[in-house]
């Protein structure tokens, strides 16, 4: 990385951001600089940059995990209010999985907006910009005050199903949600799209009731941006072949949360392949699963932040 701003940046990563930033450092020919994070006997966290970050450029992997958000979040506001009290000149936070991005309105009386509530608490703490993937609304990003740099990772997908050549497909979006972006995702690829209706009697339950489009004899490819406990999308894959689809069903899908009973239904699923990135480290290894790492897309936008270029040429 040829520029006025090389030495003047520095990257670190928490553990939690760990199993991708090493990835994203070697597609940029930089090194990650060391920091130390511990607990207290209590359970206070502790953290600390292990080297001299005034005036510098500090960007902070990390993620939000599942079954550790909390401490996740919590050690981020620590790093960064560690940096910002190091006179850090700004502080770049790589969070491809933003928590809480569900909560991003009010859906029953007296609940709270909890998405806001985490872009409040990460700008009072000291970030300056953050670079995720693929939010749950597109409406996260106005939560912050400062910019934020939401990546769309349909290109990667898009790119890797051109190449499997897959014979009468379409895609499928599993509720009236992510319909957006499923739509621009068939269209990208040249196929029609599907729409699945769903409730929920309750959180973390879904039942399919509906499938609007023709299905009959052809191959779905079922794309969202997460998938949690995984009860919405298995019961969309056994929707999809009970409305005569071919049973060969993809799940594609940003973020593999997989909590609870995730792993479980998916490994009883029956899905032909579960594509998804490394946004968070999978818990377990799933026989059928391809990851499609985000470092080259992450490094390529770091390059065009750092030499002061346009990220979004890149999509």
């Amino acid at each position: 990385m040829k520029t006025t701003l090389e030495n003047k940046v520095k990257f670190f990563s928490s553990k939690a951001g760990s199993h991708f930033a090493s990835k994203v450092t070697d597609e940029l020919g930089v090194t990650l600089s060391s920091l130390t994070v511990k607990k207290f006997s209590c359970g206070e966290i502790y953290v600390k940059y292990d080297e001299s970050i005034r005036g510098k450029h500090v960007f902070l992997f990390h993620t939000i995990r599942p079954e550790k958000v909390n401490d996740d979040f919590m050690e981020l506001f620590l790093l960064c209010d560690a940096a910002k009290q190091s006179f850090a000149k700004n502080i770049h936070v790589v969070l491809p999985h933003f928590g809480y991005s569900r909560q991003d309105k009010i859906h029953d009386a007296r609940e709270g907006i909890s998405a806001k509530l985490m872009a409040d608490l990460m700008v009072k703490s000291g970030a300056s910009h953050m670079i995720t993937l693929h939010l749950h609304s597109d409406q996260t990003q106005g939560f912050f005050d400062v910019p934020v740099d939401n990546v769309n990772t349909q290109k990667m997908f898009i790119e890797y199903f051109k190449e499997k050549n897959i014979d009468d497909f379409l895609i499928v979006s599993p509720d009236a949600g992510g319909a957006k972006y499923a739509k621009k995702f068939a269209d990208q690829l040249g196929v029609d799209l599907a729409i699945m209706h769903k409730s929920r009697p309750a959180h973390n339950q879904a039942e399919v009731n509906e499938v609007v489009g023709d299905i009959k004899g052809k191959t779905c490819i079922l794309v969202d941006d997460m998938v949690d406990t995984a009860g919405t999308i298995c019961a969309a894959q056994k929707a999809l072949i009970k409305h005569g689809a071919n049973p060969d069903v993809y799940l594609c899908a940003t973020h593999p949360i997989f909590s609870g009973p995730a792993i479980e239904r998916l490994k009883n699923s029956g899905f032909k392949e579960i594509v998804i990135s490394d946004s968070i480290p999978l818990q377990e290894e799933l026989r059928n699963c391809t990851i499609l790492s985000c470092a080259p897309l992450l490094a390529q936008i770091i390059k065009n932040i750092i030499s002061e270029r346009s990220v979004s040429e890149l999509f």
